[in-house]
């Protein structure tokens, strides 16, 4: 069992007093809490991606970038990365990079996205939505597996045998599909073999229980071993000293200042977060 945390670099006054961080000070205050998070231990630690006035995380691979050089054993991942709107060359490179600037601690989980406003930003039709996902995380996949790249497909000019560099640390570079409650995207997780990152919003974690069932089944008929159907969960959380004083503030609709006591930067930090674990295939993660 793996546990980490997620960020969307959240923006938003505090509820109590109404002040607001410089978006400035915001990033300053996250890249502490990522390397707070490597320092107590943590295994994991991700960035969104939107393209919002109140998240700070249109950028994913460079805020990971930078907090690279002051971790030492954290892995540092997109959460997601929204494929639709990305080239997956570039992607690829950033990633790459990011590798090879943590020596081998980077991930990429890429997704459709929650959000819709990178299509147009991008200039990208909205109808295609299942039909880019598709084509990209084919050309990401043969991306990792071959050096020289030959592929065509519907919505990007074709590769004619170019290579694509640099080349990451991790062979393969880890890949997982995020997933909301799609079945169709926990069957096509199952037949790539591909880790599975279940993002719950929502709603009970025992219902998708089913769904993840279907992506091992999947996974089995395509011929991926079990334990390379890695799951893991993304759930929102609200971080306190005790379960109890984080009932109080929930309830309350209160979160603390940034603290800066005995450990520093705090994980909790007025700002949402998320909280990711995951675990091998012969772990019942969804029972959790």
């Amino acid at each position: 069992m793996q546990i980490g945390i997620d960020s969307f670099v959240a923006l938003f006054p505090d509820p109590a007093t109404g002040a607001a961080l410089s978006a400035a000070t915001r990033i300053r205050n996250l890249l502490e809490e990522i390397e707070l998070a490597d320092q107590v231990g943590l295994d994991v630690f991700g960035v969104g991606e939107h393209h919002r006035r109140e998240f700070l995380d249109s950028a994913p691979v460079v805020i990971l970038a930078a907090a690279a050089p002051r971790t030492r054993r954290i892995r540092l991942s997109s959460a997601v990365t929204v494929l639709s709107a990305e080239d997956p060359v570039r992607l690829f490179q950033n990633f790459a990079t990011l590798d090879l600037l943590s020596l081998g601690r980077a991930e990429i989980i890429v997704g459709r996205g929650s959000f819709i406003e990178a299509f147009p930003l991008f200039g990208l039709n909205v109808k295609d939505y299942d039909s880019l996902f598709a084509d990209k995380l084919d050309l990401l996949l043969t991306i990792r597996k071959n050096v020289q790249v030959h592929w065509s497909g519907r919505h990007r000019a074709p590769l004619t045998g170019q290579g694509v560099y640099p080349r990451p640390m991790q062979n393969p570079l880890p890949i997982w599909l995020g997933v909301g409650g799609t079945p169709e995207s926990f069957v096509r997780a199952g037949k790539l073999g591909l880790p599975l990152m279940v993002a719950i919003i929502g709603g009970e974690p025992r219902r998708f229980r089913p769904l993840i069932d279907l992506y091992r089944e999947e996974g089995r008929r395509a011929g991926h071993a079990a334990d390379q159907l890695i799951v893991g969960i993304h759930s929102i959380g609200f971080l306190a000293d005790t379960t109890e004083q984080a009932r109080r503030r929930l309830l309350s609709g209160l979160c603390p200042h940034h603290d800066r006591g005995r450990q520093g930067a705090r994980l909790a930090a007025y700002q949402p977060c998320a909280v990711r674990c995951h675990a091998r295939a012969n772990r019942r993660t969804a029972d959790r």
